[in-house]
């Protein structure tokens, strides 16, 4: 790997400063009472300058932001300035033997608490980067089909991935579950051969087996393939997840390489999880640890499963990205482990497996264009968010990772990364940002900047008359002395400066003598024009009108304007003078409103400058007409009505008459006389036909009678239709001809029978 020297490092990190400020608003710094707090305190800054306070002064005067203390004259300010400093910065290169594809390596930052710093970094996929695929698969019964057509499998996966590398090798393991009831028989006939069928042959049951170490000889594959026997549990899920926590740990033993590492796993059901394993007495948690034998065997019945998580941690720090190549009824359980797993897709695979080779093409795909950028964790008090540039010049919102999709080998794709501390840190901190599946790490060394090397440490100094110790500009006053420059003696009642300052302050939370005097031993001692116990009286800060403090018109004392006779208001802006507000009889308003300032504030439904317009008369009086006509309707007193009415006067109108206003069965006219008096009219409403009861009554017995005559007009055609008929069959009956005539068939009986008794007789 390529070594940067010290100046192009400076010149890059020169062109990260740059891009470090963002539109972020800089944080109100929040005074503070010692240099260390204060460093602590967003925004903030530390005026060490040892004259820099007035007698009397707070120490927390002191903290403040950088502008306000250059403003205020100080001349030794305490500020670190937070930087990032870029220390490996190696170059994109595809090249496979010096192969770089996230820059920069190393970066070095310095944090202000509060205040987010920013840098840049930049991914690109080598082309041609060299593969590593395992190829780990259910052995169980079910899958017996499946192992016929994997054995041929090796030279067509290596055919496949060879047209995006040279360089790729390929692994072969196996899995069934934990050797113990109740997943698998321990009948000693059935644990030796676990099919099924007694006419199968099955291999004894494990949990998993490295079967085929990671190798690019395709003959080598199909001949430990072709060894393998279909196996045999009892329940449905398999031993899964631990069969990939073993080909993820046992990096010596499958032979993974700093490459691209691909893991496909084929299974055509569920797996167990963390906990199953207390089914079988197993409560050990699993260790993440590789437990390979000799032979390559994982004897499961030690450790539980692993949990989703802790599998997801180790595939991620192992940079493995991994394929779910499962059958169609078990996808949607893979598409929910998948979604917990980053850089792992799920894809539909035959009953037969006889598609697997197009489904890791495809996959393989889809992972390597998918971009996922993240810190391996997040220090406590650290906050660190991502902004992606999928697109040039196209920037994401603020994330918790670097997110990118449909990403082309050899396309060049940014992210911004904002770190942001919220406290200090106590050492600095260490941790490693990646891209998903690949190797590489920007390794980030954070440092938070929240001490005083003040470094004028002063004992028994002058400036603490002798009684306490200088350091940062502040007096650190002996036993028996308290004060900015321990120029107070102690008394019983102050027993440190905090409590002496405590007599110059209104509340334990309100600022020393209001920040507009000195607190000398206990007292204040007021600048400029303050005054008060706690300097809290301005007399110069009362509210202004006509850009004239008071108006002219009176005298602030104590934040409060004192007004003259003939003004009022906060500000003494109203005159007591009512000849604005007066109609042509003088009286005010109209009696409809209130003389305020010089100016009429009218009631609702009157307008005008002394409120003599009637703005809604209708709306406005239609309470009291109603509870006048109901009052007369009651035999009521009209007196009860002077609520509604106020001060108008009512007319009823004997008579019809056309009004301007309507309500229910009355209308009335509202008018104001030259005095102010409202004056109302009301008469009832002219009684009229109810055109739509007309209306409706007319159509209803239309359609009755019009009903009645159709009914009467098809009984009378009925009638004589019948009548025909029936004379019709009258007079065919009159014209039949009956004729008596002898039917020449028929022949009278002829035999003659003879009773022998009376043959004498003859």
């Amino acid at each position: 790997m390529q070594v940067m020297t010290y100046a192009p490092v400076v010149v890059v990190l020169l062109q990260f400063v740059g891009q470090l400020c963002t539109a972020v608003q800089a944080p109100v710094c929040q005074p503070q009472a010692s240099c260390s707090e204060c460093l602590s305190s967003p925004g903030c800054a530390w005026c060490k300058q040892q004259d820099f306070l007035k007698q009397g002064e707070s120490t927390e005067r002191r903290c403040d932001s950088f502008e306000s203390l250059k403003n205020r004259e100080c001349r030794d300010v305490v500020n670190p300035v937070a930087s990032v400093f870029i220390t490996k910065n190696n170059n994109l290169n595809s090249k496979i033997e010096d192969v770089v594809q996230l820059k920069p390596q190393g970066i070095e930052i310095k944090l202000r608490i509060g205040v987010p710093q920013e840098f840049k970094v930049e991914f690109q996929r080598a082309e041609g980067y060299p593969i590593d695929l395992y190829y780990l698969m259910d052995l169980s019964y079910s899958m017996k089909d499946d192992l016929e057509n994997i054995k041929n499998l090796g030279q067509d996966i290596l055919k496949e991935l060879q047209k995006v590398t040279q360089s790729v090798r390929i692994g072969f393991g196996s899995f069934v579950d934990k050797d113990k009831l109740p997943y698998v028989s321990q009948v000693k006939s059935r644990h030796q051969n676990p099919c099924p069928n007694r006419l199968d042959t099955c291999e004894p049951a494990f949990t998993f087996k490295n079967v085929l170490p990671l190798t690019g000889d395709a003959r080598e594959f199909k001949k430990n393939v072709s060894a393998q026997k279909i196996s045999g549990n009892l329940d449905s899920p398999e031993a899964g997840l631990d069969a990939i926590m073993q080909a993820a740990v046992c990096q010596k033993e499958i032979g993974w390489r700093d490459v691209t590492r691909i893991l496909v796993y084929t299974s055509d059901d569920t797996f167990h999880i963390a906990g199953d394993g207390r089914l079988a007495g197993i409560f050990q948690p699993h260790d993440g640890q590789c437990h390979l034998s000799s032979y390559g065997f994982y004897d499961g019945t030690v450790f539980d499963y692993p949990s989703i998580g802790h599998l997801s941690r180790v595939l991620q720090a192992n940079s493995i990205q991994l394929i779910f190549a499962v059958t169609k009824d078990s996808v949607p359980a893979y598409e929910a482990l998948s979604a917990l797993i980053p850089q792992s897709v799920v894809a539909e695979l035959k009953k037969d497996s006889s598609n697997v080779v197009r489904l890791i093409a495809d996959a393989y795909g889809n992972l390597t264009s998918t971009l996922h950028l993240e810190q391996d964790r997040t220090p406590a008090g650290l906050h660190i968010s991502y902004m992606s540039y999928c697109s040039p010049g196209v920037p994401s919102e603020w994330q918790h990772k670097g997110e990118c999709t449909g990403i082309k080998v050899n396309e060049k794709v940014e992210f911004k990364v904002r770190l942001n501390a919220s406290e200090c840190l106590k050492k600095p901190e260490i941790f490693e940002i990646r891209m998903h599946g690949i190797k590489e790490v920007l390794k980030v060394t954070v440092e938070t900047l929240c001490d005083c090397n003040c470094k004028d440490k002063q004992e028994n100094s002058e400036v603490c008359k002798g009684q306490g110790t200088l350091s940062c500009g502040v007096c650190s006053c002996n036993e028996g002395h308290l004060g900015q420059h321990c120029e107070c003696k102690r008394q019983s009642d102050m027993n440190s400066t905090h409590a002496m300052l405590k007599y110059c302050r209104p509340q334990e939370t309100s600022q020393v003598c209001s920040g507009h005097g000195s607190c000398e031993c206990g007292q204040c001692i007021c600048s400029g024009h303050f005054r008060g116990n706690f300097c809290q009286c301005d007399d110069a800060s009362c509210e202004r009108h006509n850009n004239k403090v008071c108006n002219g018109q009176g005298r602030c004392e104590c934040d409060t304007c004192i007004c003259n006779a003939n003004y009022t208001g906060t500000a003494c802006q109203c005159s007591t003078d009512t000849t604005v507000c007066l109609n042509k009889n003088g009286k005010k308003c109209s009696g409809h409103g209130e003389c305020e300032c010089n100016q009429c504030k009218c009631k609702d439904g009157f307008g005008g400058k002394d409120c003599s317009q009637l703005l809604k008369p209708c709306s406005t009086y239609q309470p009291c007409v109603d509870c006048t006509v109901k009052a007369e309707l009651y035999g009521r007193s009209t007196d009860n009505c002077s609520l509604v009415c106020e001060s108008a006067k009512l007319t009823r109108l004997k008579g019809n008459h056309q009004l301007q206003c309507l309500h229910e069965d009355v209308v009335y006219d509202v008018t104001q006389n030259s005095d102010g008096t409202v004056l109302i009219q009301y008469a009832d409403l002219p009684r009229s036909i109810d055109k739509t009861a007309v209306i409706i009554g007319t159509s209803v017995s239309a359609i009755v009678l019009i009903g009645i005559a159709i009914i009467i007009v098809y009984k009378v055609l009925l009638e004589l239709y019948d009548l025909r008929e029936y004379r019709s069959f009258l007079k065919a009956q009159e014209q039949t001809d009956w004729k008596e005539t002898q039917n020449p068939l028929f022949q009278g009986a002829t035999t003659t029978v003879l009773n022998p008794l009376h043959s004498q007789d003859s």
